[in-house]
């Protein structure tokens, strides 16, 4: 009976000991867990910020200040890609949504809000110069005009035309030749010559594409047109 009961002790003391042993090697992995989280990061540490650039408005490079439109656009590719013009982050002429065309492609933004007003394409390949030259003398004083060119936007300009656009701001209209990639922002109205203008000249020996030169793109800010 001495044995048995000497046993039963040894037992329990043994279950006791193994007791003590997990719960102290389970509150040892509980603080070395905590105190690696309390070291990993400290309070005074700034907080972490996200390594995803910001977006802008058109997908541009930077923000516009105040009182500006951002504003994105780009030429047609070849004779494939049709341009594309975004103001505001609103695509307003795009393949996508099928209102572009072959010649030059404008779109109108009201001067003050920065709303789409109309977009057109003129075919200046196949197409008659009269209805673009009708369409920019009924364009309202005040208006940001943008204009694009895809496949061939030069070959049926004429001088009444090309004067017309450049009191638009453009300086590059007298020269446009057939099949050179344009794009241009100005305005109705405007007494200076714009600063937003890109042109490519179509070059047998420096084109991109066989018979056009490369795609020209453009962004930046449109000052807002103040009473």
């Amino acid at each position: 009976m001495r044995i048995a009961g000497a046993a039963k002790l040894v037992v329990a003391v043994a279950a006791f000991l193994l007791t003590i042993y997990v719960i102290s090697q389970v509150f040892e992995i509980k603080m070395d867990a905590n105190l690696g989280n309390l070291f990993a990061r400290s309070p005074l540490d700034p907080p972490v910020r996200s390594t995803k650039p910001p977006r802008y408005k058109c997908g541009t490079t930077k923000a516009c200040p105040e009182k500006h439109f951002a504003f994105k656009m780009a030429s047609g590719a070849a004779n494939v890609v049709g341009p594309k013009i975004c103001v505001e982050d609103n695509v307003l002429m795009s393949g996508v949504k099928n209102n572009v065309g072959r010649g030059i492609n404008i779109a109108l933004v009201n001067g003050k809000t920065g709303e789409g007003m109309d977009t057109k394409f003129f075919d200046m390949w196949g197409g008659d110069v009269a209805p673009l030259i009708e369409f920019i003398k009924t364009i309202p004083d005040g208006t940001i005009v943008l204009m694009a060119t895809y496949d061939d936007g030069a070959t049926k300009l004429n001088e009444e035309a090309r004067k017309l656009i450049a009191e638009l701001g453009s300086t590059s209209i007298t020269s446009l030749g057939f099949r050179d990639n344009w794009v241009f922002c100005g305005g109705k109205g405007i007494k200076t010559k714009s600063p937003f203008e890109q042109h490519i000249k179509n070059n047998k020996d420096t084109n991109k594409y066989e018979g056009w030169p490369e795609v020209v793109e453009m962004e930046g800010c449109i000052p807002q047109k103040q009473d």
